[in-house]
Formats: C-alpha cells, sequence, structure tokens
C-alpha cells in the first residue's frame, strides 16, 4: 500500500448535484421519513429511549440512498457538495434530529478517510458505503478529553514482524459515540509513535465493543454509546493513509465543513419548532382574537426567532458556497463554520424553547412534539464542539485578524457594507456597517488595555463577532435575492423583500447588542488585576457611533409588523 497526502479537496471544490437533483432528493427524504417515522412513532421511540436502526439502514440502502450524497462520483456516490448537504441535513433534522445524527455519524465516520486515505482505502470503505450501505461511527472524543482532542489516551502500538509493522494493537475508551452500537465500521483516533493516527476498526474484531446506549435527555432516537479497545489487534493496512502522525491534522481540515451540517440541525430543529408555534397561534384564540395577531405574542415568541434562524441562514449558505468553490482547503474557513455552528444552534434553542412557552401548558406536553424537539436540539450547541469552544475560535482568529490589520479589518468591513448600502439601501447594510465599526473599536479598546487576557472578555468578543459577521452574511444575501443573484440551491422561503425586512431587524440587533455589551465588558475588565492596562472609558464612547446606533432603531416595529404578516401569510 501507497501511502499519500490528504485529499486537501475532499468535497470541496465543484458544483456537487445539480438543483433538480437536488430537490428530488429532498423530496424523496420527505416522503420517506414521513411514511417510516410518522409523528406517533417518533414520540414512543423517543418515550422508550430505542434507535430506528432499520429506518436508519434502509435510508442508506436501495429505498432512499441519502448516504450517496456525501460519497465522491468516483466511489460510487452522488458526490454532494457542501450546500448540498447542508440542505439535506436541515431537512432530515425537521424530522427528528437524532434520526439526522445517525445518518450523518456514517459521513463524519468516513471523514478521515474521504480527507487522508489512500486511494486503496477509499475505495474499499467509501465504495462500501455507497454500495452495500453500511453505517460508519466517528471514534473520537474520550471521557477525560471532551473536545480537546489532543488529549486523546488511546493508544495503538505498531506490531513489528521481520522488521516491518503488520499492525497496531489499539487500547483505550471512547466517549458519546454516536451509532457507536450499531456501527459496522469505526475510525478511531489513538497515538501512535508518529502522533495522533487514525485507524478503521470494524465491528465484531476482538477485543472492540459497546456499552449500553446512553440515557440521553434529547436526541433518543439516535444510538449513542462508549466504544472500548483492548489490545484490539488491526492491521496496518487499516492506518488511515498509510502514514502516522496526520490525524489532528485531518480533523482540522474540515471542521468548518462537519460544524456547517450541525449549523443545518439547529435550522431544521429551530424552524420545526417554530411553524408549530405558528400554526398553533392561528388556531388559538384568547380575548377574542387568535393568538397570531397580537403582537405581545408574535413579536416576543416567533417573529425575532425567525429573524435569527434566517441570519444564521445566511451565514451557513455563505460559507457552503465558498467551501464548494475551494475556499476551505486545509480548515481555511474553519472560523466562518465555527460562526455558522454557533449561530444557528444558539437561534435553533432559542427558538424552540420560545416555541413551548408560544404552546403554553400544552408546549410542556409530550403530544405537540415541540417539548421533544427542545430536546432534541440541544444537543447541537454540545457536539461537534460546544458553543464556547465557537466562541474561543472565533474570537482567537479575529483577534489575529485584528492586531495583523493593525485594526482595519472590521473597518474595512463596514467600508464594503457602506458600498453594499450605497446600492441596496433597504437590506440593512448600513446599520451592518455600524456593528462592525462599533466592533473595530471595541477590539482596539481591548488591545490597548491588554483586556483579552481575561478569557471571559475573549469568549464575548467572539460572541459579538458572530452578530456582526452574520449581519454582514444577511444583507449580502438579501441583497442577492434582490438582484436575482442568489444560489440557485439556496433556500427560497421568503422572497427579497421578506429578506430585506429580516436583514435589517438583525443588523439592528447586532448594533446594539456591540454598542451595548462592548462598552459593558471593555469597562467591566478595566478594573480587573488581571487586565494589566487601563483604558479611556470617555474615549471609547466617543470613537463608538452610539448616536448612530441608536438612530437606527428607528422602523424597528414596523419590521417585526412586516415579518409577522409574512409569516402568517397576510396582506395586512
Amino acid at each position: 500500500m501507497t501511502a499519500t497526502q490528504p485529499d486537501d479537496t475532499h468535497l470541496m471544490g465543484g458544483e456537487g448535484l445539480d438543483v433538480g437533483t437536488l430537490n428530488l432528493m429532498l423530496e424523496a427524504l420527505g416522503d420517506f421519513v414521513e411514511q417510516e417515522l410518522p409523528a406517533d412513532r417518533q414520540l414512543q421511540l423517543d418515550h422508550d429511549d430505542v434507535c430506528p436502526e432499520d429506518t436508519v439502514r434502509a435510508m442508506s440502502g436501495d429505498a432512499l440512498g441519502v448516504n450517496l450524497v456525501f460519497v465522491p462520483e468516483e466511489y460510487g456516490g452522488m458526490g454532494g457538495g457542501a450546500f448540498d448537504s447542508y440542505r439535506v441535513c436541515e431537512r432530515m433534522a425537521r424530522f427528528d434530529i437524532g434520526l439526522a445524527t445517525a445518518v450523518f455519524a456514517t459521513f463524519l465516520g468516513s471523514d478521515p478517510i474521504l480527507v487522508g486515505a489512500t486511494p486503496a482505502q477509499k475505495e474499499t470503505w467509501l465504495g462500501r458505503i455507497a454500495s452495500d450501505g453500511i453505517v460508519f461511527a466517528y471514534g473520537a472524543t474520550e471521557p477525560d478529553a471532551g473536545s480537546d482532542l489532543g488529549a486523546l489516551r488511546t493508544t495503538a502500538t505498531p506490531v513489528v514482524e521481520d522488521g516491518a509493522v503488520t499492525g497496531y494493537r489499539i487500547t483505550g475508551r471512547k466517549q458519546w459515540i454516536s451509532n457507536g452500537s450499531i456501527a459496522d465500521a469505526v475510525t478511531v483516533l489513538a497515538l501512535a509513535p508518529g502522533g495522533p493516527s487514525w485507524f478503521v476498526v470494524e465491528k465484531g474484531t476482538p477485543g472492540f465493543s459497546s456499552s449500553p446506549p446512553e440515557d440521553k435527555h434529547g436526541i433518543r432516537l439516535s444510538n449513542t454509546a462508549a466504544l472500548v479497545l483492548e489490545d484490539v489487534l488491526v492491521p496496518v493496512e487499516h492506518l488511515v493513509g498509510g502514514v502516522e502522525g496526520r490525524g489532528l491534522v485531518e480533523a482540522q481540515q474540515v471542521f468548518g465543513y462537519t460544524r456547517l451540517m450541525v449549523a443545518a440541525f439547529g435550522l431544521g430543529g429551530g424552524w420545526s419548532a417554530l411553524d408549530r408555534a405558528i400554526d398553533y397561534s392561528q388556531q388559538r384564540e384568547q380575548g377574542g382574537a387568535p393568538l397570531a395577531r397580537k403582537q405581545g405574542y408574535t413579536h416576543k415568541l416567533v417573529v425575532p426567532h425567525a429573524v435569527r434562524l434566517e441570519a444564521a441562514r445566511a451565514i451557513v449558505e455563505e460559507t457552503a458556497t465558498r467551501i464548494d468553490a475551494g475556499q476551505g482547503a486545509d480548515g481555511a474557513l474553519n472560523t466562518e463554520g465555527a460562526i455558522a455552528k454557533y449561530m444557528a444552534t444558539e437561534a435553533g434553542n432559542a427558538a424552540a424553547d420560545a416555541a413551548i412557552q408560544a404552546h403554553g401548558g400544552y408546549g410542556f406536553t409530550r403530544p405537540y412534539v415541540v417539548e421533544k424537539i427542545r430536546r432534541d436540539v440541544r444537543i447541537t450547541t454540545i457536539y461537534e464542539g460546544t458553543s464556547e469552544i465557537m466562541e474561543m475560535t472565533v474570537a482567537r482568529d479575529r483577534w489575529q485578524a485584528h492586531l495583523k490589520s493593525r485594526g482595519a479589518f472590521y473597518r474595512d468591513a463596514a467600508t464594503a457594507l457602506d458600498a453594499l448600502h450605497g446600492t441596496h439601501p433597504d437590506v440593512g447594510a448600513g446599520t451592518a456597517a455600524l456593528a462592525s465599526r462599533c466592533l473595530a473599536e471595541v477590539l482596539e479598546a481591548c488591545r490597548t488595555g491588554r483586556l483579552t487576557r481575561n478569557q471571559h472578555v475573549l469568549l464575548r468578543l467572539g460572541e459579538l463577532v458572530c452578530a456582526v459577521e452574520t449581519a454582514a452574511a444577511f444583507a449580502r444575501k438579501a441583497a442577492a435575492a434582490a438582484d436575482g443573484t442568489l444560489a440557485d440551491k439556496a433556500d427560497r422561503r421568503f422572497d427579497a423583500a421578506a429578506l430585506a425586512t429580516m436583514s435589517r431587524v438583525f443588523a439592528r440587533e447586532a448594533a446594539l447588542r456591540v454598542a451595548d455589551d462592548g462598552v459593558r465588558w471593555v469597562v467591566g475588565a478595566a478594573d480587573a488585576p488581571a487586565s494589566g492596562g487601563a483604558v479611556d472609558a470617555a474615549a471609547l464612547a466617543a470613537a463608538l457611533p452610539l448616536d448612530a446606533v441608536r438612530a437606527a432603531q428607528a422602523g424597528l416595529v414596523t419590521d417585526l409588523d412586516r415579518v409577522a404578516d409574512v409569516l402568517y401569510a397576510r396582506t395586512s
């Protein structure tokens, strides 16, 4: 077997499926899941804490073949790109995030093979996924390591015969493994003499076992179990790529992509819950009128969450487009993927929580489903990197960008948004530019005061970065919709006018958050012993365009009314 360097172009470059094929897959997926997993069966499986393995395997078999979207054409798949995968993942999550997790786990498990395997290994394992529908799992997380893949303790000891390595003996434990009990094969990250490396371990290998499935808060239709490896012997051909020590590099290369798929789960779960709240509010009357006609209901429990979900979609779609254009090689879009995951999963959680409130007492009961969705969507802020890891990832990268550009990074972004405002004055780009300028000033105040020595301040900066860059992406999407240049495969639930209105609402929120929270944390950290520097609060307040940010809030309630009209398909 010949060793090879990682294939940095896996699913990162190329248009993927054509629009017609994607739409057919989405339609077939919806029909299949509705038939196989009606609401009453979902609720019963959730109650019994049972993974519908038959359905998971049928989805990857001849009955549907959803697994083919994630496999390149040369290995028998359909060669879907990031945009295709996001649309498929969101559609699955709209039905059940546990089921979506089980299907996605096969892709995630095969990802080290896609990135770093030899041609022969790809032919073997990807070919089996495509032709036989085998189920994979991704064995990276460990009981004591969590999101820190570099802290792994699972070891791979070479077996040497006649001076040559013929295999490895793997010993260790893996925790929180999706498909852990049902997978036919697992990619396991283990510490070899040359460094962290990926190995393929097949079910039934002596010494390889799984613990009983976890009794989880949510996604109970997903099988999640710990894996135990006790002196498990695998042949040298199962070392992915035939080279030791590339495991962490290969994992980092695809975070931008895989986190985008979890972001799609947040969108799917959030909208599934919110649509139920919208339907309920049109049927439920109080005080002689439907709840749907009451601002106190719609403008708190429905409209803001629809706006945040669609804002998150904008950064998801923009990042997916860039990945498919080949910009995601070597993990180049990991930060954008982290922003998308953070915004979509936090928005999905908030929307599902509001949907319970929107149903009143009924929302707290199982038959109305939103209670289950809320439990399911919660995991999206935890797996594939917690929200806190996302905040740190984003903050560190953009802090370095601010320093290297001498403060120009977000000022230049604001200039570009001002130009967009000049051609599209109704998409919120001008307000997004205010948010970007505020962020530049906040970051500079943190630099002069050395405030990022406070970890909490750094994480809060990450949160603000996410809001600002999402507002910018939303404005760009709204402008593209107005110009008729929206991506062919983009979600089209809302027309250009609706997207412009939503973008204005979100830009206002982002600008106010950065201005208020930025001042709060800069001033709040200035007196802390760890800061080691002084901050001129008055100078920061003078540098921030606070009056312009407040003035930009004008028209907010009118725009909330307009969004409500769109969501409820009413003309007045």
